[in-house]
């Protein structure tokens, strides 16, 4: 049976830190507790469904239903000689399951190492790092369809992935519960080494044809010298996606700039890097109050102890200003705000 609480500290449910309430909050662990959490969620509404809370800004007491999505479980459902199908319930931290599968052998989501959060958040956001998404390994998402009661299976195509975005993001919102997903993963490691900074990590570790568990600890490398640990400073890791624009446009930047980094996406359009663009606009280390610009990854916009939720995304809307001035570029936030 579920318990019902109110007035919850949020303090620590999200990695930046904020220090809001959850006027009702619910943790759910068993999937005989679907039909009940249905029943509590029309009479508490909107409904919010939490996860590792490491992609979230919160800016005020959240009203409605939180829901702590807390399904755990990691096993094997099917294998042939070349591939081995992984299920993983929401509840389980992602680098947990990315653990498991080196140490099993299992290659598709090593790229994918030390990413914060929980599994249950990864389909939402499709994750992804050094040249790896989730949308490349995954073969379904099981959810729970909260106002129809219903268990509903995304396949691949149906989860309409795009960059840090899904279907959970847009038309399933607030209205769809993840409760596992399914990987394809390979018995057969074939490491994905093309990302710049990775080759370059292999390259001083003197490794030229890396194990998928190598790749894993060249990626811990990289991700621990640039971005700060949660649960030292408040963060959540990349707070802006790296734009895309024209071929055009990036030509007549270069011009101006000519160490803007592009990455052709196709013929027509490429992705630049929102650090770069912070950067050249003088963000990086910038601090105003408890709030700043990390001083080693410009992408990560950091809580120093005792920022709002509101002080954080003012901070980061005075970013997106100056680089709109400057540059004409829109950044987005990855960031989920509440």
């Amino acid at each position: 049976m579920l318990t019902l609480t109110h007035n919850i500290s949020l303090l620590h449910y999200n990695t930046f830190g904020i220090a809001v309430e959850a006027d009702n909050f619910v943790v759910i662990s068993s999937l005989d507790e679907l039909a009940e959490l249905s029943e509590m969620c029309k009479q508490f509404h909107p409904c919010y469904v939490l996860g590792g809370g490491s992609n979230i800004l919160l800016t005020g007491n959240v009203t409605g239903l939180t829901i702590f999505n807390q399904l755990k479980g990691i096993e094997v459902i099917k294998e042939d000689n070349e591939n081995v199908w992984v299920k993983a319930f929401a509840g389980e931290k992602w680098n947990d399951l990315v653990q498991y599968c080196l140490q099993n052998n299992y290659a598709g989501i090593e790229n994918l190492s030390l990413i914060p959060g929980s599994v249950g958040a990864a389909p939402i956001q499709n994750i992804g790092a050094y040249g790896v998404e989730l949308k490349d390994v995954l073969e379904n998402v099981e959810t729970f369809l909260i106002h129809e009661n219903t268990i509903k299976h995304f396949s691949n195509k149906e989860c309409a992935f795009g960059y840090r975005d899904s279907v959970f993001k847009n038309a399933y919102k607030n209205k769809a519960i993840v409760i596992s997903i399914t990987l394809k993963l390979s018995k057969i490691p074939k490491p994905i080494i093309g990302y710049g900074s990775l080759q370059n990590q292999l390259q001083q570790m003197g490794i030229e044809k890396p194990t998928i568990q190598q790749l894993a600890e060249a990626v811990n490398i990289i991700r621990t010298s640039k971005l700060p640990d949660p649960a030292k400073i408040g963060n959540a890791g990349s707070f802006f996606k790296n734009p895309t624009i024209s071929k055009f446009r990036l030509h007549v930047l270069s011009e101006q700039y000519n160490d803007i980094p592009g990455f052709g996406l196709d013929d027509m359009y490429f992705k630049i890097s929102a650090a770069w663009l912070i950067e050249k606009c003088g963000w990086k280390g910038v601090r105003e109050g408890n709030v700043g610009c990390n001083p080693l990854q410009p992408l990560v916009i950091v809580n120093y102890g005792g920022a709002t939720g509101k002080e954080v995304y003012e901070f980061s809307e005075k970013i997106v200003q100056s680089v709109q001035k400057k540059f004409g570029i829109v950044l987005e936030r990855e960031v989920n705000v509440w």
